[in-house]
């Protein structure tokens, strides 16, 4: 069971919070990619990752998707946030560009998203992903459909 199923009276923030302390059920891309929810407050969330070789691709570092997925997170969390009860949303489009290449030794990743404006019927957010160093790794924007559900 979700948040949206679980909790539908609830805003999207008062959800993800639901979900981030552990009283709403995840099993998502968050769990497939072992990330780990650090915070979520109104239009901005962080999540951290630690790549290794299961996510390399065969020049023997981490797969833009990873970076690419780790971004959509963050950036779909954040515009989550900002949800009335009732209300969905979906990516339309998702840009990314990469800064600087990651390997197993690159951990743990911190992702930063944040929303830019959310009007009826779209959201746009940003976000950045830095490594344990603090370089950054990728950035991102993207444009979302929002709904009523």
């Amino acid at each position: 069971m979700n948040a949206l199923t679980k909790f539908p009276e609830m805003t999207g923030l008062d959800q993800l919070k639901a979900i981030f302390d552990g009283r709403a059920d995840y099993q998502g891309i968050v769990q497939t990619l072992k990330l780990t929810p650090v915070s979520a407050e109104d239009g901005f969330v962080v999540f951290e990752g630690h790549p290794d070789q299961s996510v390399y691709n065969p020049i023997g570092s981490v797969h833009g998707g990873y970076a690419a997925t780790i971004l959509d997170t963050v950036m779909g969390c954040a515009v989550h946030s900002k949800m009335k009860p009732g209300q969905g949303y979906t990516t339309l489009e998702l840009k990314v560009a990469y800064h600087k290449a990651m390997t197993d030794k690159s951990g743990p990743v911190r992702a930063e998203g944040r929303v830019i404006s959310v009007g009826r019927r779209a959201a746009f957010a940003e976000a950045k992903l830095f490594d344990k160093s603090g370089a950054l790794c990728a950035t991102a924007t993207s444009t979302c459909l929002v709904f009523q559900l």
